[in-house]
């Protein structure tokens, strides 16, 4: 029996397209992710989960 349940939000590592930056964002972000080094759009809020607009994505646990 969980006492606790376990979150359903995750953390993802994103490659920025433009400069190949690697960048960690939250799957629920309520606000747009642009990248740290040359502030492209990497992620953009739905209410919900994020539209992810980068290709390569990596699960963190």
């Amino acid at each position: 029996m969980d006492l606790v349940p376990s979150p359903s939000s995750k953390f993802l590592k994103v490659v920025c397209e433009q400069c190949k930056n690697e960048q960690i964002i939250f799957d629920k972000a309520s606000s747009v992710v642009k990248c740290l080094v040359c502030e492209n759009v990497l992620a953009e809020p739905t209410g919900g989960k994020i539209n992810i607009k980068s290709k390569n994505v990596k699960l963190l646990s």
